[in-house]
């Protein structure tokens, strides 16, 4: 018979909780790396509005920075919910291992609870949750408290020798003026005595 239809595909064994968990981890770590790359966005888009003058690119830049942000939440609101699934199934394989576990005359009973226990779960696990609705005002204040967070990091010490630059000549341009009993040109400079030939 093998010959006439062939043999079947081996079985694969069926998924068991650790391995959902192991998969929901990954996918938390995802999110972990999506967050991370918009904190820096978040960063850039703060240092462009600092540099930038009151007008429509800075309200445009400012945008950007709010939808970011926005997607940021959305992350991590994700986040949450992943580790609020990946802790329901080990709190259910936990349960499953202590009915592995616990011997017991009325297996039958047990065997109920447990059904009952993984429906529930189950039922919750299958509920959406709608993403609240995200107050721009709020987005804003969170963006503006973002960035006085990021402004107490900053050391500006290296401006103060930039800062310090020699100050503009005060005398007319081919002014002649005396230092002493030498005459210096308009920078400051002593002149050099010309020889008539």
């Amino acid at each position: 018979m093998n010959r006439l239809f062939g043999k079947g595909k081996p079985k694969e064994p069926p998924p068991n909780l650790t391995d959902c968990v192991a998969n929901i981890d990954s996918r938390g770590e995802s999110v972990d790396k999506k967050i991370a790359r918009l904190d820096q966005e978040l960063h850039k888009y703060k240092e462009q509005l600092k540099k930038m003058r009151e007008g429509p690119s800075k309200n445009v830049v400012k945008q950007k920075a709010m939808r970011v942000l926005k997607q940021k939440r959305m992350y991590e609101n994700q986040r949450e919910q992943l580790s609020q699934q990946s802790f329901n199934i080990e709190q259910q394989n936990f349960a499953i291992q202590t009915v592995k576990d616990t011997k017991s005359t009325n297996l039958q009973d047990e065997m109920e609870d447990f059904m009952e226990q993984a429906n529930e779960i189950q039922e919750v696990m299958g509920r959406s949750y709608g993403m609240p609705e995200i107050d721009d005002d709020e987005l804003e204040a969170e963006l503006d408290a973002l960035g006085n967070e990021i402004g107490l990091d900053e050391d500006a010490s290296y401006l103060d020798d930039a800062m310090a630059a020699p100050s503009a000549p005060t005398s007319d341009p081919g002014t002649d003026s005396m230092r002493g009993d030498v005459p210096v040109d308009e920078f400051g400079l002593p002149q050099i005595p010309q020889t008539a030939k």
